[in-house]
């Protein structure tokens, strides 16, 4: 990490699940004078402070925290909208003279952020609805034969065991009769410029990330993730929503119903996590290659505040 005059002007921290992103968002936020500003898409879900593993509510008084848990499970939140909301909260950051300090595990938002995001307009909520009925008829592997038909170049992307990224495509050719490749060929103006930006991955060796994974849902089973989930059940929400795809929600869930045990669950939970950061890191391989890397959340603290001159 070069020197740096005086502070940043914000500063972006990414990583892998478990990774100990938030450590080091309020280390920083705390020798800095910084907002903490969420850039993980499920740690915004008001129903999921647990399974999501919100910021503790002791650290919430050390240092602004905004966009947790601000959105309601039942809405559809998407990244156009998480842009504007962080826009919002970097200008107020940015007006209390503080650092803003994004932190999270999303890539997209960071890439929308700092690269801009297509111009995608709305879906209308009847033809949302329509494929949504059509998915849970035909599944996955039926909507992307569904995608290839109509969009061929959006069905070569797409995984077939991708439904909610085929379920976008197909939404949108409906809607507009254009394909979302075309959607996405152009992008409107990045947020946040890049000067005076430091970006940051905290990116540990497997063996600790993945045993630090299974060591954090085992702690959230303690705190009462199964609670938290039957709580969001019991709400009877469209499970293509995303709050219900979010780690641990499938697997505990099916626990609930009785067709398999707690233990079986938790197993399938950390498997999926460990997978889910895999993914994180191949993300961050590909598109944060020019980014700060460190191995753990002191590393980063120490690199950033001897920055200085």
């Amino acid at each position: 990490m070069k020197p740096r005059a005086g502070r940043p002007k914000a500063v972006l921290i990414a990583g892998p699940t478990a990774s100990g992103k938030s450590a080091a968002a309020l280390g920083l936020a705390r020798s800095l004078g910084g907002t903490i500003i969420n850039a993980d898409s499920m740690q915004l879900y008001r129903e999921l402070a647990i399974l999501t593993a919100r910021p503790a509510e002791a650290d919430m008084p050390l240092a602004p925290h905004r966009l947790y848990g601000s959105v309601p499970a039942a809405e559809a939140y998407s990244a156009g909208k998480w842009l504007e909301d962080a826009a919002r909260a970097l200008r107020e950051a940015e007006g209390e003279g503080r650092v803003p300090i994004l932190v999270g595990g999303t890539g997209l938002y960071f890439k929308a952020l700092t690269e801009g995001l297509a111009p995608v307009p709305d879906v209308p909520p009847e033809i949302r609805k329509a494929w949504r009925e059509q998915a849970e008829k035909i599944g996955a592997e039926g909507l992307h034969r569904e995608l290839a038909a109509r969009d061929p170049v959006m069905a070569a992307r797409l995984r077939p065991s991708d439904p909610q990224r085929i379920l976008r495509a197909l939404e949108v050719i409906d809607a507009t009769s254009v394909s979302l490749s075309e959607w996405q060929g152009g992008s409107a103006a990045p947020v946040l410029a890049p000067e005076g930006v430091l970006k940051i991955v905290i990116a540990p060796e497997r063996e600790p990330l993945y045993a630090g994974i299974d060591a954090r849902f085992d702690r959230m089973i303690e705190e009462g993730a199964l609670q938290e989930v039957r709580a969001l059940l019991a709400l009877r929400l469209d499970p293509g929503l995303p709050a219900m795809r979010a780690h641990g929600v499938r697997e505990l869930a099916t626990h609930l119903a009785g067709e398999c045990s707690l233990d079986a669950a938790i197993t399938k939970s950390k498997t999926e996590s460990r997978r889910y950061a895999k993914r994180q890191m191949t993300w961050a391989r590909r598109f944060m290659k020019d980014w700060d890397w460190f191995p753990d959340a002191g590393a980063a603290i120490d690199a950033v505040q001897n920055s200085s001159p």
